[in-house]
C-alpha cells in the first residue's frame, strides 16, 4: 500500500495537548486552519520612557511570545515558553481563553482584564498586547524556538580598584591588573598594553578590565560592567538581518535588517559563484558588498539602540557556505563545480574590521560553521535555536527558499540535505511574481461561488504582483476549488463552470498562455494589467515543491519513517515563517499532517547567532553538531528523478 494510500489517524487535540496548558472545560482555544494573517499591536511600557508602539503581522496560531521575540520586542522568561516559570505578562485585548496556567498566575479581576501567559495566546486574530516594563533582571536568555539559554556570553568584565604603585611597589601594570583578577587569567592583546598605562592613572587606578574568550581586550575608566554588547548577524543570499544584544540581560536592544548589497550579482549562490569565476576582480566587489551591507546595519541597530559602537566587544555571523565564503573573500568557485567542496568547514573567528565592521578595536566575530557546500552555518545555528539534536519527537525542519535546507531527526540520528528548490519562493520566473514588499498579494482566499477573491497585500495598498507565500496561498487554492487538478493543469471552462461557477469568469487567456486573475483594476480591465497567476507559474512552483518533497521524502525513507511519525514540522527563514500552513500541506510541500504540528520557526539562523554569543555552551554545542549530523547528497541518488516525477502532482 502507497503512502497516499494509507488511512490517516484523525486528528485530536487531546492527544497532543501538554498537561497543566489547557484548561479542562469552557476555555479551549480557537482552532485555525494555518491561513492568512494577524496583526498583533504591541504597546511595550518603560519605566524610565514613553511606552513604545509596534505593530507586527504573524501567521495565525504563533505565540504572543516568539512573535514579540522575532520582532525584538523584549518580554521577561526564564522557561523557555512552557508556561512554568509565569514571567511572561501581558494584557491581550481582546481577552483569550484562559489557560490552566493563566488561572493559577492571574487573579480573577486581572483574567478579566485579559492579562494572560504570553507564552500561551496564540494569536488567531487581530490583538493589542500591553507588555509591562521588564521587572527582574533574568538569568537565563530565552531565544530560538522554545529554548532556553544559560546566561554565559564569552564577553566579561571585571572592576577592580588597584593600589597605586609605590617603590616598595613596583610590579608591572599588567601584573597588577591580573592579580586583581582572581577567576580569569587573560592574555593581553597590543590595544590593551597600549591604553592601560594611561586609564589606570587617569581613573586612580579604578578600572574595569574588558575580558574576551582569552584575551584581554581593553581597560576601560571607572566601574563598567554594565556595558556589555554584541551584534549577531543572519547573512542570509537575500536579506541580511542584525540584533544588537545586551550581554547583561540576554535581550535584544534593536533589530533591523535589508537587502544584501551583492544583489547586482545576481539573485542567488550560484549567479553571485558564477561572477567571480567570469570576473577574477568580483571577488573583491562582493566581499565589499558584504562588508557594505554588515557594517550599515551594524551603524543602524546601534544607533536605534543608543549604543555606542565600541561598547560592541563581539559578533556573531550565520550564513550559508557561499554567503560565508564571500564576506571573508574566499574564492567560492570550488562551491559551485562538483564535488562541492568547502575550503574549511570551520572557519575562525576574525576580526571585526577584517569584514568592514567598525565595532571595538580588539571585536571579533564568531563564524558558524557549515555541514557541507549547501547545508551552511545558517542551517547549523537553526538546528542549535530549535535544538534538533536535544529534542527526542520526530522532527522535520525546512528552510524554504532559492536552495531549500532540510534537516530530519528521529530522536536519535540527524540527517540533512539540499535541494534546489529555484527562485518561485522569491518571486523569480513567476509572471507577477515580487519580493515580499509593499503591493505583494500575501494571503488568498477563494470561495467556489464566490466571484470575489479575498487578498491580503503587504502594506495594505494597491495589488502590485505575487509575493511568495501568496503564489503558494493561490495555488492550494485553486486545487481545493477545483480549478486546478492534480497535474496542475487549469480545468476547461466547462469544468470549471461546474466545479466553481462563482470564478471561472476568472479563468482566461493572455496570448496563448491560460491565466487566473487575481486583481484588476475594473471588471472590464485588460488581464494583462492586472495581477494573474498563469499556467507557467503553477509549474514552477511544482518544480520547486517537487524538490522540496523529494528531499524530505527520502530522508524520511533513510530512517524508515511515514509521514504521520513526523510530530513536529519547523518552516524556517522568512518566507517560511509567513507560508501558510494549511496551503503548504494542500500542495504536498510537506508531510501531510494537523497543522498545529506545523509550526512557523521565524529567524532561526539569527536566533542560533544571538544563542552564540549568550553562551559559549551553546557556541561549542554548533560545532558538535557536525559530528552529530550525517548529510545526505541527493544528486547522487539514482532514485531522486524518479521520486521528484512522483511528487510533481499536487496531492489527492
Amino acid at each position: 500500500m502507497s503512502q497516499s494510500e494509507r488511512e490517516e489517524p484523525e486528528f485530536s487535540l487531546d492527544a497532543v495537548r501538554r498537561e497543566g496548558l489547557l484548561a479542562p472545560s469552557g476555555a479551549e482555544p480557537v482552532v485555525h486552519d494555518g491561513t492568512g494573517r494577524v496583526q498583533l499591536s504591541f504597546t511595550v511600557e518603560d519605566k524610565e520612557a514613553p511606552p513604545a508602539q509596534r505593530q507586527v503581522r504573524v501567521p495565525p496560531g504563533v505565540s504572543v511570545f516568539d512573535s514579540a521575540s522575532w520582532n525584538g520586542i523584549a518580554i521577561d522568561s526564564t522557561c523557555g515558553g512552557h508556561g512554568t516559570c509565569h514571567k511572561c505578562k501581558v494584557r491581550v485585548s481582546p481577552a483569550t481563553a484562559a489557560t490552566l496556567h493563566d488561572q493559577r498566575t492571574f487573579t480573577p479581576a486581572e483574567l478579566d482584564a485579559g492579562w494572560r501567559l504570553a507564552c500561551l495566546v496564540r494569536a488567531t486574530r487581530d490583538h493589542e498586547v500591553v507588555v509591562p516594563p521588564l521587572t527582574t533582571r533574568p538569568k537565563a536568555a530565552t531565544v530560538g524556538v522554545g529554548r532556553q539559554v544559560i546566561l554565559r556570553p564569552a564577553v566579561q568584565k571585571r572592576y577592580v580598584e588597584l593600589a597605586e604603585p609605590t617603590l616598595e611597589d613596583q610590579r608591572p601594570d599588567l601584573v597588577r591588573l591580573l592579580d586583581a583578577i582572581d577567576d580569569l587569567e587573560p592574555v593581553p592583546d597590543l590595544h590593551a598594553l597600549r591604553r592601560l598605562p594611561s586609564v589606570l592613572r587617569q581613573a586612580d587606578f579604578k578600572v574595569t578590565a574588558v575580558v574576551v574568550d582569552e584575551a584581554l581586550v581593553d581597560v576601560e575608566a571607572g566601574d563598567t560592567t554594565n556595558v556589555r554588547y554584541a551584534i549577531a548577524f543572519d547573512l542570509g543570499t537575500t536579506t541580511v538581518v542584525a540584533t544588537l544584544l545586551d550581554l547583561v540581560t540576554g535581550t535584544p536592544v534593536a533589530v533591523a535588517s535589508m537587502l544584501n548589497k551583492q544583489q547586482p550579482f545576481g539573485g542567488d549562490v550560484i549567479s553571485r559563484i558564477s561572477a567571480t569565476m567570469l570576473d577574477p576582480a568580483a571577488l573583491g566587489r562582493l566581499q565589499d558588498a558584504a562588508g557594505q551591507t554588515l557594517a550599515t546595519l551594524a551603524e543602524q541597530v546601534c544607533r536605534e539602540g543608543g549604543v555606542d559602537p565600541q561598547h560592541v566587544y563581539e559578533a556573531a555571523l550565520a550564513g550559508n557556505a557561499t554567503m560565508t565564503a564571500l564576506a571573508l573573500g574566499i574564492d567560492p568557485e570550488p562551491l559551485g563545480v562538483a564535488p562541492f567542496v568547502q575550503s574549511t568547514a570551520t572557519p575562525p573567528s576574525v576580526r571585526a574590521d577584517e569584514i568592514g565592521l567598525s565595532l571595538h578595536a580588539g571585536a571579533r566575530v564568531a563564524i558558524f560553521p557549515a555541514l557541507g557546500a549547501y547545508v551552511g552555518g545558517d542551517i547549523v545555528a537553526g538546528m542549535l535555536a530549535t535544538g534538533m539534536d536535544r529534542d527526542k519527537r520526530v522532527r522535520l525542519f525546512i528552510d524554504v527558499g532559492t536552495n531549500c535546507e532540510i534537516v530530519l531527526s528521529d530522536g536519535e540520528r540527524i540527517l540533512s540535505t539540499a535541494a534546489p528548490a529555484g527562485p518561485a519562493f522569491e518571486g523569480g520566473a513567476i509572471r507577477c511574481g515580487m519580493r515580499a514588499a509593499d503591493g505583494a498579494i500575501e494571503v488568498v482566499k477563494l470561495a467556489p461561488d464566490d466571484p470575489d477573491v479575498q487578498i491580503g497585500v503587504i502594506g495594505d495598498v494597491t495589488p502590485r504582483g505575487l509575493c511568495g507565500s501568496g503564489l503558494v496561498d493561490a495555488v492550494a487554492e485553486l486545487v481545493k476549488v477545483g480549478l486546478l487538478d492534480g497535474s496542475g493543469r487549469f480545468v476547461s471552462d466547462e469544468v470549471a463552470k461546474e466545479v466553481a461557477p462563482g470564478l471561472s469568469d476568472r479563468l482566461t487567456f493572455i496570448g496563448k498562455e491560460r491565466v487566473f486573475v487575481l486583481h484588476r483594476e475594473r471588471p472590464d480591465s485588460d488581464p494583462a494589467e492586472g495581477v494573474v497567476l498563469s499556467q507557467r507559474d503553477v509549474r514552477e512552483l511544482q518544480f520547486a515543491k517537487a524538490a522540496i518533497s523529494t528531499g524530505w521524502t527520502l530522508l524520511m525513507e533513510e530512517l524508515g519513517l511515514e509521514h504521520r511519525d513526523v510530530q513536529q514540522v519547523l518552516l524556517a527563514g522568512s518566507f517560511g515563517s509567513y507560508l501558510s500552513a494549511a496551503s503548504a500541506v494542500r500542495i504536498g510541500l510537506v508531510p501531510k499532517l494537523p497543522v498545529l504540528r506545523i509550526v512557523a520557526a521565524g529567524n532561526v539562523a539569527g536566533e542560533g547567532a544571538k544563542m552564540a554569543l549568550l553562551s559559549i555552551r551553546e557556541r561549542a554545542g554548533a560545532v558538535a553538531l557536525l559530528e552529530e549530523v550525517t548529510y545526505v547528497e541527493l544528486s547522487d541518488r539514482s532514485d531522486f528523478n524518479d521520486r521528484f516525477v512522483d511528487l510533481l502532482a499536487f496531492p489527492s
